[in-house]
């Protein structure tokens, strides 16, 4: 009697899950694979988004990770506006909010994050938007343009990136940040005052250290923000980017260890030994800094699928990778490698006024982390600094008449 092949259920055909199914095929698994989405449409690039398809040089079947037709060539049931409502671990099944029931012999979670949402009055008006999804991007391009004004609420890489891309559709644009400064949880000062000058420099305002307090609505659509000071600014939409939640409910009522994200190994299995988890949605190890980590980028999802896919598969683990991400606004290409955990030191190479510069954070003579402007080099070798954990010549490091080839080489002599 032929052993059956096992099943692999993926909940989530975004970046993460789009791209473990593909790899599992070119990874010769020849079980069942399904792959479930609550969207309407296939996996797609969400990065522009915020980009390129507010521009209109972009639409789903350009941003798809694959065609439509790959799936099927590849036996791989795509169920699309589905929800899962619970997991069953005992029973290995998955329960859809419309009553049905899916069985798994591997089950791998990749349901991202969602976008938190303030408790502003009147958030529900129309116009008040999020930018998560194609909808969400269409409906923005749909709203916004000449003579129109824009409120962002958060200043963020988000906001940054869909300010830098409005601005460039004809709209004014304000930045409305609670902190006293911009990007305050994810970049240093000095990074965060570049951007912010590069922006006001092309039209955007900013409104820092503020409160706001409700939305103002006429016929059920957005009018206006008014912010605790009792100010109130008119605009014709709103965009929220207060930063996300991981989407771990139905792990955490399942029972697998969750702690702000699903709880994953190196190769992104979940306490059940049948579950994997990948992409936004897990807290992973990130062995270059001795910690557990939660990351919110395209590469780490990436990354988690590969370790997926070879788990599943057999095959040798995947070597673990420096992580990075980038951010584009307007003709900005900032690119960033690494975290900087414990870092002492910020070490600037180049000129910030010239738009092509870095940062090097520095734990001692070790580099945890770098964010390049405009400077690829500076990204490259910067990467392998922070995987060599060798020590760094600082001198030469802060000398860009200095290549960075040659600061590495000074490293590995």
């Amino acid at each position: 009697m032929q052993e059956s092949k096992p099943h692999v259920v993926i909940i989530g055909a975004g970046h993460a899950g789009g791209t473990v199914a593909a790899l599992l095929r070119q990874y010769e698994f020849t079980g069942p694979i399904t792959l479930i989405g609550e969207e309407p449409i296939p996996p797609y690039h969400r990065p522009p988004l915020s980009k390129a398809w507010l521009k209109g040089e972009a639409n789903a079947e350009s941003l798809a990770l694959k065609p439509l037709e790959f799936y099927a060539e590849n036996n791989i049931d795509l169920w699309l506006n589905a929800r899962v409502a619970r997991v069953d671990r005992v029973g290995k099944k998955v329960a859809f909010l419309n009553g049905n029931i899916l069985a798994y012999d591997i089950l791998i979670i990749a349901t991202g994050s969602r976008a938190i949402y303030p408790p502003i009055p009147r958030a529900d008006s129309g116009g008040i938007m999020l930018l998560r999804t194609a909808a969400d991007a269409e409906q923005l391009k749909a709203t916004i343009g000449p003579g129109k004004r824009l409120a962002i609420v958060g200043g963020g890489y988000i906001g940054l990136e869909v300010a830098a891309s409005v601005r460039g559709m004809g709209a004014e644009v304000v930045i409305l940040e609670r902190e006293e400064r911009i990007l305050k949880r994810v970049a240093n000062p000095i990074l965060a005052k570049f951007f912010q000058s590069y922006h006001e420099a092309r039209g955007v305002t900013f409104e820092l250290g503020c409160h706001v307090a409700s939305f103002g609505s006429e016929n059920g659509q957005v009018t206006g923000v008014w912010l605790g000071d009792g100010r109130g600014l008119l605009c014709d939409a709103v965009v929220i980017g207060a930063g996300v939640h991981p989407n771990e409910d139905i792990a955490k009522e399942a029972g697998l260890e969750c702690d702000h994200g699903i709880l994953v190994d190196l190769e992104a299995r979940t306490s059940d030994p049948y579950i994997f988890a990948i992409g936004d949605v897990t807290r992973r190890p990130m062995p270059i800094y001795d910690c557990l980590f939660r990351m919110e980028s395209v590469p780490n999802a990436l990354e988690q699928a590969k370790q997926a896919a070879a788990a599943i598969t057999g095959r040798p683990a995947p070597a673990v990778e420096v992580p990075w991400q980038w951010s584009d606004q307007y003709d900005l290409k900032m690119q960033i490698a690494g975290y900087p955990f414990e870092a002492d030191t910020v070490l600037v190479r180049g000129e910030p006024t010239s738009a092509k510069f870095a940062l090097f954070h520095l734990k001692g003579d070790q580099v945890q982390a770098v964010e390049a402007i405009n400077s690829p080099p500076e990204f490259m070798m910067g990467r392998q600094l922070i995987g060599s954990r060798k020590a760094v010549d600082r001198v030469k490091l802060a000398d860009p008449t200095i290549s960075m080839k040659e600061v590495v080489a000074e490293r590995d002599a």
